[in-house]
């Protein structure tokens, strides 16, 4: 392959017209180096308790809690649309939450049942399950907390029974995303040993501590429980950028199947870094605050919405994510369809 320094040698101005490229909107697809299809796309979906319930979460414009009729309704849709996955994340009441998180491996949860229901309604989606306490804890953390510590292995020993009970249920996939060290050898022993070796691990290996999850604990209803709280001693410090490698490298090495760099945007560079080291599917989660500045941003008329949401899974396909997990994925994927559709009348 030559280097911009040998091509240019070859000539320039005004032989070489870099616009030539750039005249037509055919010409521009014809050599675009990136392509958003609706195979890239995850749709992460918050499910709640009760019946035909379409609660809006207000910090995320365009976005509802949905009870499980609606939501399988909703995932048939998503479906027909040819959006690959769902990954759920559940509104836990109050009354269910604990100290020691038992609701997050019942069998009859919220998550257990909202996951046999979209097998049996809907089994060409593929059901992507949320391992980490914090839905379930009535302090808010990822992790068990003794005294002022958020415990380590312990919560590993939760995890795993977490991880077993969604896989029972029915998940294609299990996502940890509690940032304890060792869950993820420790969670796939766990399946292994329980004959659900077909189950993927989807890591979150290198997740921050970022500002940008508030939208996502309002959805869940975790922020009041967290308080004042933070989650500095398990999720990545901002600052660090190597250190993402020897998380997904540890990640790797205990059984993961793929992983997961959150957020999204402003760590292009981290999930660029990720995906020249590891050949293996890394996917970017354009987490809630990011999704809720640019509809948000949308709504006052400051920017068009759908080309920024679009430009903004561009970047995300630029950086090496092999998909996006976006709350627009519904909206997106229906945009894609509509295109295409015009684009076919167009060539008739």
């Amino acid at each position: 392959m030559k280097s911009s320094d040998d091509i240019l040698h070859l000539g320039g101005y005004p032989r070489v017209r870099m616009r030539r490229n750039r005249q037509h909107s055919w010409l521009r697809n014809l050599v675009a180096e990136n392509h958003i299809n609706v195979h890239d796309l995850v749709w992460p979906v918050f499910v709640q308790e009760g019946e035909n319930l379409r609660t809006p979460v207000a910090s995320m414009p365009k976005v509802s809690r949905f009870s499980i009729d609606v939501m399988v309704e909703e995932a048939r849709q998503a479906a027909a649309l040819g959006i690959s996955a769902i990954a759920l994340f559940p509104v836990v009441s109050q009354d269910k939450k604990t100290t020691q998180a038992q609701e997050a491996w019942n069998p009859d949860n919220l998550m257990c049942r909202a996951v046999r229901a979209l097998k049996q309604a809907v089994p060409n989606i593929g059901i992507i399950g949320d391992v980490a306490l914090d839905p379930y804890t009535s302090h808010g953390q990822d992790g068990l907390v003794e005294g002022e510590l958020i415990v380590n292995d312990a919560t590993v020993e939760v995890l795993c029974k977490q991880a077993l009970a969604l896989a029972h249920a029915g998940c294609d996939i299990v996502a940890p995303s509690d940032m304890m060290d060792g869950r993820i050898g420790a969670i796939r022993d766990a399946l292994d040993a329980d004959n659900q070796s077909h189950v993927l691990i989807l890591a979150y290996a290198a997740k921050y501590s970022s500002s940008f999850y508030g939208p996502f604990r309002d959805a869940v209803g975790s922020a009041s429980n967290l308080g004042k709280a933070n989650k500095f001693t398990y999720q990545m410090n901002p600052a660090n950028g190597e250190e993402a490698i020897r998380e997904v490298a540890l990640d790797l090495a205990e059984g993961a199947d793929m992983v997961m760099v959150k957020p999204g945007m402003p760590y292009l560079d981290v999930l660029r870094h990720v995906s020249e080291h590891f050949s293996i599917p890394v996917f970017a989660y354009q987490v809630s605050g990011e999704y809720a500045m640019i509809m948000a941003a949308h709504e006052n008329g400051w920017i068009d919405g759908r080309r920024a949401m679009l430009e903004s899974l561009l970047c995300f396909k630029r950086a090496g994510a092999t998909g996006v997990f976006t709350y627009a994925a519904k909206e997106i994927a229906q945009w894609l369809y509509d295109h295409a559709v015009k684009s076919a009348g167009l060539m008739k």
